[in-house]
């Protein structure tokens, strides 16, 4: 298996770990808005980005696409999920739980970054188009997704991190 084929496994691996993470913060903190809503439409990049890999990684020779049991969620968890926040919400130290998440957000969305770009260095070392044209076209919203777990992390924690 040669490098390019090597990180576009990695970053199907990685988008679909950030969505699956973006979407447990999302129901875990439920209660707080932003990250219930905005958590919610950052996963859906990563899933998109995850079957947009899916698409291009065939035409390489590769099979990305992930079993189905293994991408559907368990019907118990998705059941516990709603209570589980309202409970944490109630708990002492909820905005360290928060933060925690946000932290494992950002180094997942920083270490898909990091394989953005090598595809696109590796894209343009081989003036391959379709594999600079994703990374140009999924990069972007991987930063943004960074960027939006920066803000919250610089946001919340000096009023989380002080209070206790």
């Amino acid at each position: 298996m040669n490098g390019t084929k090597i990180i576009l496994c990695a970053l199907h691996h990685g988008e679909r770990d950030l969505a699956e993470e973006l979407t447990a913060a999302a129901q875990r903190h439920r209660t707080e808005h932003e990250v219930y809503h905005v958590g919610t439409d950052l996963a859906a990049w990563s899933m998109q980005h995850t079957q947009l890999l899916n698409e291009t990684a065939a035409d390489y020779g590769l099979n990305l696409a992930s079993p189905p049991d293994a991408a559907s969620s368990d019907g118990m968890l998705a059941t516990l999920r709603p209570r589980a926040s309202e409970m944490v919400g109630h708990l002492p130290e909820p905005g360290l739980l928060l933060l925690r998440d946000l932290r494992q957000l950002h180094l997942a969305a920083a270490e898909n970054s990091l394989h953005w770009e090598m595809l696109a260095q590796a894209a343009q070392a081989t003036k391959d188009d379709r594999l600079l044209g994703l990374s140009s076209t999924c990069h972007p919203q991987t930063l943004r997704q960074m960027r939006w777990t920066n803000t919250l992390i610089k946001t919340l924690s000096p009023q989380i991190l002080t209070s206790l």
